[in-house]
């Protein structure tokens, strides 16, 4: 538009434009010390504080930094001026608001950054899910340069809700190791009474395409599934578990996790956590005190124990290693879900789908955790936020009258037993749950993959507890010709999908929930199998196996398999262990060990390449995690070995010039 169509303001005031005005009364509460001896930025930046109307008096006192993801806007009412990009951080920054006003009323300075994030559902089957878990990486590094530069502060509060922001905030967290730290999980989206979850809702598409919906029901089901404006998704998929493992990891209060956002039991958590916060700073506990290698090992017992999203396999060792600390294998994975048994019946595997509000009120992750403890299965001489031990929250919690009024409302207002929420492990296993996670090597996945074994159809599943699927590959290097092939029919019950290039250096480990949900919607799905070096949503089920590695990009075996090679798939879903084996062509049946050695003398698929979409941003984050130890390190970023590499790198040039 030309200039003269866009300044059209008629009202001629907005010309009187002034070019000073008087400056803020008072004067700063310094010393004659303080002038000769603080660094310049202590001093500018008590001016900037008075600048933006805070009472010169108190510009001295201890800094509090509050960062959080929050996103959208919106007007005095609440009403949306600005959308987020989800429900997710749409209302966090009314908990920023009640965090700092109790901070100072606590006598405290409160400081609020932000650094919002992206939603995995938004952009599920688009180019946008390249970005999703470089994203985690990059936003823990600004994070952590917005709370190193303000220099005076005490102690540092994170705000957080769903997939890549809450693991994001909790890497920064963990590297705050000389600080005073506390984590507020954002919270869940009340599910709506008369629609779908927000699991369920995304396959409105491939449903209506196979006639499963009609478009009218399509229509509704798509306008009816948030019941809140803010929250994490209903479902127990990445946002929900990355909430309980914050708890679990004692960087949260206790039953914190998984509150339905904007009731007023959310809004409280924002003033008890400030109050929490403030004792830490004043007690000089911090992050290194709470965050310790029992902690880490608590966390992965709670994922178990709730059955949580797979892909907390790539967060929680980064958070590990954040911390300084031992960084879990696939091993240790193993071995606690094996240990370990699964106590809370939630969505989306069950077996009774109740929504994550439901799992808070019935006590949620401090519930769940009384039955560990009897177990013997918990370390609960950790060091927590609330500055005390996990065993003597755990006794308070017990006889609380919060955890008595919450199961009893659960019980009277939804008639919900809350004892058939979280179970008791007897209770668990009278109802056949399950430990949920597998973890299947074998000549396709010699470094590992994983499947929710709890969630495979139990009709394929034979009597002795085990899933065995031989069938011919069809092989696909990309998510868009994978679910292509679904919604025109041309995968069939008895195939074995293989998607390739769908790891970090090909498509920045997409996620792939467009193909997992499809084949739980079509009615041959549960006889269809899909092997991928992708990852998958929270919410996905069946026969699905992600992070294969080495991915195929990588010279992984997954990148030399070819249509029609048979696969073998075992899964023993009680003893929790696995194989994915390519066993040869119709023709020429091999051993695993013979399968080996041919796929090592294949070459790689045809025309396999990284994704021509690929940001060169994420292409930059894939080469650094390949470097620092790849998916099953956690896709982080290991400083020492990447300028190791590249001095190697350097050298070699150098030599061959």
């Amino acid at each position: 538009m030309a200039l003269r169509d866009l300044y059209t303001a008629t009202d001629a005031g907005i010309y009187e434009v002034r070019t000073h005005a008087p400056g803020p009364a008072g004067s700063l509460p310094i010393t004659p010390e303080q002038l000769r001896g603080a660094p310049s930025g202590d001093l500018f930046g008590m001016t900037m504080n008075v600048g933006m109307g805070w009472n010169p008096a108190d510009v001295n006192k201890d800094a509090v930094m509050i960062i959080s993801t929050a996103g959208g806007a919106t007007d005095a009412d609440g009403n949306p001026i600005a959308l987020g990009l989800h429900t997710g951080h749409y209302q966090l920054a009314e908990l920023v608001n009640e965090a700092a006003q109790e901070v100072a009323a606590q006598g405290a300075l409160p400081y609020a950054t932000y650094v919002s994030d992206p939603c995995d559902g938004r952009s599920q089957g688009t180019a946008g899910m390249f970005d999703s878990l470089p994203y985690r990486n990059d936003a823990a590094i600004v994070m952590r340069r917005l709370i190193r530069s303000l220099p005076t502060r005490r102690a540092v509060m994170g705000i957080a809700s769903c997939d890549k922001g809450l693991p994001a905030m909790m890497i920064a967290l963990a590297s705050m190791h000389k600080d005073p730290t506390i984590l507020i999980p954002g919270g869940t989206t009340l599910r709506a009474s008369d629609g779908e979850d927000n699991g369920a809702v995304q396959t409105i598409g491939v449903r209506y395409a196979s006639g499963e919906m009609t478009f009218h029901d399509a229509a509704d089901a798509g306008c009816r599934a948030c019941a809140s404006p803010g929250g994490g998704c209903q479902f127990l998929g990445t946002a929900g578990t990355s909430q309980v493992i914050g708890e679990a990891l004692g960087l949260a209060l206790t039953h914190s996790a998984l509150a339905p956002s904007g009731e007023p039991i959310w809004h409280d958590l924002a003033r008890a956590s400030a109050d929490a916060l403030l004792d830490l700073k004043h007690r000089k506990i911090f992050t290194r005190d709470i965050l310790t290698d029992h902690a880490i090992e608590n966390a992965m017992v709670l994922h178990a124990a709730f059955g949580g999203s797979t892909n907390l396999l790539l967060h929680l060792p980064a958070i590990a290693f954040a911390a300084g600390l031992n960084v879990p294998t696939v091993y240790d994975w193993a071995r606690i879900n094996a240990d370990v048994p699964r106590l809370v019946s939630v969505l989306p595997v069950g077996p009774v789908d109740y929504p994550t509000p439901v799992v808070y009120l019935a006590g949620g992750v401090p519930e769940a955790m009384l039955y560990l403890r009897k177990l013997g299965l918990l370390h609960t001489d950790v060091l927590t936020v609330t500055g005390e031990t996990l065993d003597e929250n755990l006794d308070w919690w017990a006889s609380s009258e919060r955890r008595q009024v919450l199961r009893r409302r659960l019980r009277e207002v939804d008639g919900v037993d809350p004892d058939d929420v979280i179970l008791s492990p007897e209770g668990a296993k009278a109802k056949g749950m399950a430990s949920t996670i597998t973890f299947p090597l074998g000549n396709i996945a010699p470094e590992g993959s994983v499947v929710k074994s709890a969630a495979i159809d139990p009709s394929v599943i034979d009597p002795d507890g085990v899933f065995r699927h031989t069938g011919p590959a069809k092989v696909f290097t990309s998510e868009k010709a994978a679910i292509a092939a679904i919604k025109q029919q041309k995968i069939g019950a008895g195939d074995i999908m293989i998607v390739l290039g769908a790891g970090p250096l090909g498509t920045g480990m997409e996620e792939t929930y467009q193909l997992t949900s499809a084949l739980k919607k079509v009615p041959y799905g549960k006889h269809v199998s899909l092997i991928t070096d992708a990852r998958f949503s929270g919410v996905s089920t069946g026969a699905c196996f992600g992070h294969v590695g080495p991915e195929a990009l990588a010279g992984g075996p997954i990148g030399k398999l070819r249509d029609g090679d048979i696969v073998q798939i075992i899964v023993d879903t009680g003893k929790l262990t696995g194989s994915l084996d390519f066993v040869g062509t119709p023709d020429a049946r091999l051993s695993p060990e013979q399968g080996a050695e041919v796929l090592a003398a294949r070459d790689i698929y045809p025309g396999l390449a990284p994704d021509r979409d690929l940001p060169d941003d994420t292409r930059l984050w894939a080469a650094l995690q390949d470097v620092s130890g790849g998916t099953w390190g956690g896709c982080v970023y290991d400083v020492d070995r990447i300028i190791e590499v590249l001095d190697a790198g350097k050298k070699a040039l150098a030599a061959g010039e």
